[in-house]
């Protein structure tokens, strides 16, 4: 396979866009982005995600399943495929919580470069959470300071900062798909495994250093925080013009959660705005927004649609 890096990129123009494609390898998703970056701010060219739970049995055998490496391998084929036919002149892919401490990531590594050119970064969780920030202020206005957090499938990050930069960062050990592979086991969920996901929750909040109820303002980004926010809005399908900085209040936030977590699983999956690679684990993500909102001094959250992938592809300006 050719390199994605340089088919047809040529040179920039001096002082004008680059075009670049990010990726980004969570626990649950990969997702692609190709933009023009310029003067600190980027142009979305295409915007792509395929649900492949790399995450899959991480929590209990520490190591990635083959069905689950077969699953990345070949999304990022596509995505390979989709950057060949871009005038690409920089790519970054980034893999977060569930690559940092797996016995055969080296498999992961050499999988990933082999079909897309670039030898994948297993970014730190400071770094994580400093993109994730990075991607989801760029352009916001509300009170400052204000907590960003991005709730995935092994991990969740808190940051905490203003429009100088982060104050308090940290990356805890809290993600949708380790609590529901963790705990539940019925259809719906019985009460005692919501209670054993939230008393998971709330020790690990209470561990962490980041300062939440000066927050003044919640920005919650990724797949959980955006598909919690298209049910509460009731869409008829999952529109992202709609979610991106829609605001719920925490009275909103609690009726969803409610309904996500005491929900059959066919009901969830009768909902068009929730993908199917989410119907199972959505329960857990929102339980985890809602303990983080009950935290923090406000009535509202903002939901975004940028977030670490915009960072990555800024981060490439």
């Amino acid at each position: 396979m050719s390199d994605p890096r340089t088919p047809d990129a040529g040179t920039p123009a001096v002082g004008g866009p680059v075009r670049v494609a990010a990726v980004d390898c969570g626990t649950n998703s990969i997702r692609l982005l190709i933009a023009d970056v310029a003067d600190g701010r980027l142009t979305e060219v295409d915007r792509r995600m395929t649900i492949v739970r790399l995450g899959q049995g991480v929590d209990a055998t520490g190591a990635f399943a083959p069905e689950a490496l077969a699953r990345v391998f070949a999304a990022t084929e596509d995505f390979a495929s989709v950057i060949r036919s871009r005038a690409i002149s920089r790519i970054r892919f980034v893999a977060t919580s569930a690559a940092r401490d797996v016995s055969n990531r080296d498999e992961f590594l050499t999988g990933i470069e082999q079909r897309l050119g670039v030898r994948p970064e297993i970014i730190s969780g400071d770094e994580e959470a400093e993109l994730s920030f990075r991607g989801a202020t760029t352009g916001i206005d509300l009170p400052e300071p204000y907590l960003v957090t991005d709730i995935g499938g092994g991990s969740t990050e808190l940051v905490l900062g203003d429009r100088t930069g982060v104050r308090a960062a940290q990356s805890l050990d809290l993600g949708s798909v380790r609590l529901t592979e963790r705990h539940v086991t019925t259809d719906p969920t019985a009460p005692a495994e919501l209670a054993a996901i939230a008393k998971d929750i709330d020790a690990l909040l209470d561990t962490t250093t980041v300062p939440l109820r000066e927050a003044r303002a919640l920005i919650a980004v990724a797949g959980t925080a955006t598909t919690v926010a298209a049910v509460a809005l009731d869409l008829p399908e999952y529109d992202r013009t709609a979610v991106h900085h829609a605001t719920l209040t925490t009275a909103q936030l609690r009726e969803t959660t409610t309904w996500l977590t005491t929900s059959t699983h066919a009901a969830r999956t009768a909902v068009p705005s929730i993908h199917p690679g989410r119907v199972d684990v959505i329960g857990a993500g929102a339980l985890i927004l809602q303990h983080l909102t009950d935290r923090l001094q406000v009535t509202t959250l903002t939901v975004s649609e940028h977030d670490i992938l915009d960072g990555v592809a800024l981060s490439l300006g």
